[in-house]
């Protein structure tokens, strides 16, 4: 069925159940959107970032990738993260990754992938840097877990490194970085204790 029947009806009871909730929901949506926080989350299908974060829409500000890299090349994340900082002037942006993630997954195995694996070589840079701490874990899936949390962190660096964030921490703009990291198992957030405010905080975050 080309017109998948099921997803416009969960549709019709989803804004029904909104509107009912509070009748002037949408009205007030469509006039204009000032979310406070820019989410880079992961593509998978079981991390959807309104539902995790218990916000409704309008509150987030979305950008999603296999992965949750940023990569500086990348003219669709960098278009995000500028309409974000420069015309939202969002005072927050979290990386959250979560634990069972099949890109990270992938970017280890020896397998061919096609496309992606070119994407995902920056998940194995992570892996090269780190490699002496990665080797202890006795299970591949500590590891993997370890590997999610520590390409949170390389993200969280390389948003702070792009020209964008620094252009707006020199004109004194409040913007905090954060790693987070998901965890599918039981469905809560988890804070890396990775905060990024200032060029200073980037420099201290990249030393360790």
């Amino acid at each position: 069925m080309k017109k998948l029947p099921q997803i416009f009806e969960n549709n019709r009871r989803w804004a029904a159940g909104i509107t009912q909730a509070d009748p002037d929901f949408f009205t007030k949506l469509a006039e204009e959107q000032t979310p406070e926080i820019l989410w880079i989350g992961c593509s998978d299908s079981r991390v959807p970032a309104e539902q995790i974060a218990g916000v409704v829409p309008g509150d987030l500000f979305v950008h999603r990738n296999v992965g949750n890299l940023v990569i500086h090349a990348d003219m669709n994340f960098l278009s995000v993260l500028q309409y974000a900082v420069d015309i939202l002037k969002v005072k927050d942006v979290i990386v959250c990754g979560h634990h069972g993630c099949g890109g990270i997954r992938a970017a280890l195995e020896s397998k061919p992938h096609g496309l992606i694996d070119n994407w995902l070589r920056h998940v194995r840079d992570t892996y090269r840097r780190r490699k002496s701490e990665l080797e202890h874990f006795q299970s591949k899936e500590e590891m993997l877990d370890r590997l999610c949390e520590l390409n949170v962190v390389d993200q969280v660096i390389n948003v702070g490194n792009t020209t964008i964030v620094q252009e707006a921490w020199s004109r004194g703009q409040t913007v905090n970085l954060h790693g987070w990291l998901y965890d599918v198992h039981d469905g809560l957030l988890r804070d890396l204790n990775v905060c990024v405010s200032s060029l200073d905080d980037l420099r201290a975050l990249e030393a360790r």
